[in-house]
């Protein structure tokens, strides 16, 4: 499968998506101040492919650093795919809007190339991101999604945003979508860590992965017990015979496997270093190889939106 840098691949909606995207999410209070020119970096690399969110809180950054390499000529406007996410204290059909509307505003964009529903599992609405009650827990909304989605849709005929998507859908949540009486617009993408690429290529909905590296140790979200990927001794024997990292076998790996593929770090070296995962192709028996580490494991250490009562389990990884 032969990639380049410009690599793209086409939606449901006729919309084309950069096959590698730079993440934006950090949940550490001092490297946030990093963003805006971390974005600048990935800019001048090569990367055109942003995601961002309205709970990461970088949304003002990323979108000062898109504006400074618009003008200094690097980029246009055009050039940049730029995701955005619904956060989940505005699952309400009359919020939908404006919470699109609140990160346009920081990030001073008339538009978002992609808007996707961050999570399905609905938080109080206000002011407080990850609403909780007095013993530490979260309150939780209770909306219909399919209402959700008609307000996404919504958001795309009035012209914010050109496409429209989920993140962390499971196969039942999709189903949901894409069986709405009156459904308008499928699904262009589901971003999620979990094995659902045979469901979404048979419905035509793209499949977005993130943490593919496994380094990113919040401990808010993810078991420091779990073993660290790249560490992995076939990883590493691979990566050896291409004389590659690791990381850029294992972000190959995926590539390969025709999903969109979402890499962070505010890193200038690692940054650059990322952009080189189009310099090497893996052959069919080590793609194999690489297939055959899958453990069936997953980074969280507990989905911590469990006691929603709209909650559904993970689907087998």
């Amino acid at each position: 499968m032969a990639l380049s840098k410009d690599q793209v691949l086409t939606m449901n909606d006729g919309k084309k998506i950069p096959v590698l995207g730079f993440g934006t999410y950090c949940y550490d209070p001092v490297q946030k101040k990093t963003c805006e020119e971390a974005t600048k970096v990935a800019l001048e690399v090569g990367f055109r492919h942003i995601d961002g969110a309205y709970v990461y809180e970088t949304e003002e950054q990323v979108g000062r650093a898109v504006r400074a390499k618009i003008a200094d000529g690097t980029v246009k406007r055009e050039d940049v795919f730029y995701t955005g996410k619904l956060w989940n204290t505005f699952h309400r059909p009359e919020l939908v809007r404006k919470c699109l509307e609140e990160s346009l505003k920081k990030l001073q964009f008339d538009y978002m190339d992609l808007f996707i529903i961050h999570s399905p599992y609905s938080l109080k609405p206000g002011a407080d991101l990850f609403p909780t009650d007095e013993n530490g827990k979260f309150i939780y909304d209770k909306v219909d999604l399919c209402l959700t989605w008609e307000a996404m849709e919504a958001c795309k005929d009035a012209g914010l945003v050109k496409s429209i998507g989920v993140s962390n859908f499971n196969l039942k949540q999709m189903e949901m979508i894409l069986n709405k009486p009156g459904l308008k617009y499928k699904p262009v993408i589901n971003q999620n860590q979990n094995k659902m690429l045979a469901f979404c290529k048979s419905n035509n909905i793209l499949l977005e992965a993130y943490s593919v590296l496994g380094t990113q140790r919040d401990k808010n979200w993810v078991d420091p017990s779990r073993p660290i990927l790249l560490e992995d001794p076939v990883l590493n024997a691979i990566a050896k015979k291409y004389k590659q990292s690791p990381a850029l076998v294992a972000l190959r790996h995926q590539l390969q496997r025709g999903l969109v593929v979402l890499v962070k770090t505010f890193t200038k070296k690692r940054i650059e270093e990322n952009m080189q995962v189009f310099n090497f192709h893996l052959s069919d028996e080590d793609m194999k190889t690489i297939d055959s580490l899958h453990q069936n494991m997953n980074y969280v250490k507990k989905d911590p939106f469990a006691g929603h009562p709209l909650y559904l389990p993970p689907d087998d990884n």
